[in-house]
């Protein structure tokens, strides 16, 4: 009964389904990790040199670890979401990663949340279940090889390259010079590495699944070569975003991360997977009205941490941010820049 109205609700497949429990978990879990290592950023940072420094001991404060571990908690169930579903389904789901950690970031790192910020919340759950009701259905991949030989062609090569290249410029050239006055800079280095980490991840997920279902994976090279992908990918991930959570407003950095990264790896995912292929201009339409539905969510919820009551913004954007961490007008520079 309850598997064949998995198979039957909104003509969702049933991996759907599961991708999309999976996904909705994760987002949970890593809303309250972002809030959970802030916290133990904000402790390490008062006995040692800031993250957002260069510094690296917060690498010796629990509370940072536990948040490190919610997030990886996240993560997996990500990981494992990717191995179901699409990524169009997939990625856009960490909008409720944004409206967890709004929420927490107002209770208890007392960032203020504006009643429009509220507004923001509820416009990412309507475009995330509009995304959800016209999601496509997971290509059928019966080997990790189909995998890769969608990975080195051409259009997807070209992607590759020049996400590579631009990385590049923003940690050799740009992160010296901006990285402590310019948000951009380090959620730029994170969106990029993560477009190119989610399709390694739904590769080395659909490995391990078909794995675990009698056709072992694991023999072929192509399976290591996409881990170490992962690997590389995530570590660089975590290091800029411990420097742009240390260094900017949560509830800024989440909307901005969250906007580029979910952009980034759906134009990967349609250049790779050809999610798009198996779909009527109907379906894409609306799936992207409620991608600009959720972005119209995330937009109202940087631009209302501009609000606040009785402080002229102006003001407040030149407060040194590690003294006066109630502080909202701190958008896309940090308050130490020049």
């Amino acid at each position: 009964m309850a598997g064949s109205w998995m198979v039957s609700y909104t003509g969702m497949s049933a991996d759907n389904i599961k991708g999309l429990v999976l996904a909705l978990s994760s987002s949970s879990f890593i809303g309250v990790s972002f809030i959970v290592k802030k916290k133990g950023l904000k402790k390490a940072g008062a006995s040692g040199v800031r993250a957002g420094s260069g510094g690296y001991s917060y690498l010796y404060e629990p509370l940072w670890w536990a948040g490190m571990i919610a997030m990886i908690v996240g993560e997996v169930a990500n990981f494992a979401a990717y191995a179901f579903a699409p990524a169009i389904l997939v990625t856009p789901l960490g909008a409720v990663s944004i409206i967890i950690s709004a929420a927490l970031a107002h209770i208890i790192l007392r960032e203020r949340l504006h009643i429009f910020g509220i507004l923001g919340c509820i416009l990412c759950v309507v475009g995330s279940t509009t995304i959800v009701l016209h999601a496509p259905q997971e290509r059928a991949i019966e080997s990790v090889r189909e995998v890769w030989d969608l990975a080195t062609e051409p259009a997807f090569l070209f992607y590759a390259a020049v996400v590579l290249g631009a990385v590049f410029i923003l940690i050799f050239y740009f992160v010296p010079q901006y990285g402590q006055s310019h948000i951009m800079v380090y959620i730029g280095v994170c969106s990029l590495v993560g477009s190119l980490s989610v399709m390694s991840v739904k590769a080395l997920g659909i490995a391990l699944k078909l794995t675990f279902s009698g056709m072992n994976q694991l023999i072929y090279p192509q399976t290591w070569i996409f881990t170490i992908v992962v690997i590389t990918c995530i570590v660089t991930q975590m290091n800029y975003l411990n420097k742009a959570l240390d260094t900017f407003n949560t509830a800024v950095v989440s909307p901005i991360y969250y906007t580029m990264f979910t952009s980034l790896t759906i134009l990967a995912s349609v250049i790779m997977f050809k999610d798009w292929d198996r779909q009527n201009p109907t379906q894409i339409v609306t799936e992207m009205c409620g991608f600009v539905t959720i972005l119209s969510g995330t937009f109202l919820l940087h631009k209302t941490k501009d609000m606040s009551d009785g402080l002229n913004t102006s003001i407040s954007i030149r407060l040194p941010k590690h003294l006066d961490d109630s502080t909202e007008g701190i958008p896309l520079r940090s308050p130490r820049s020049p």
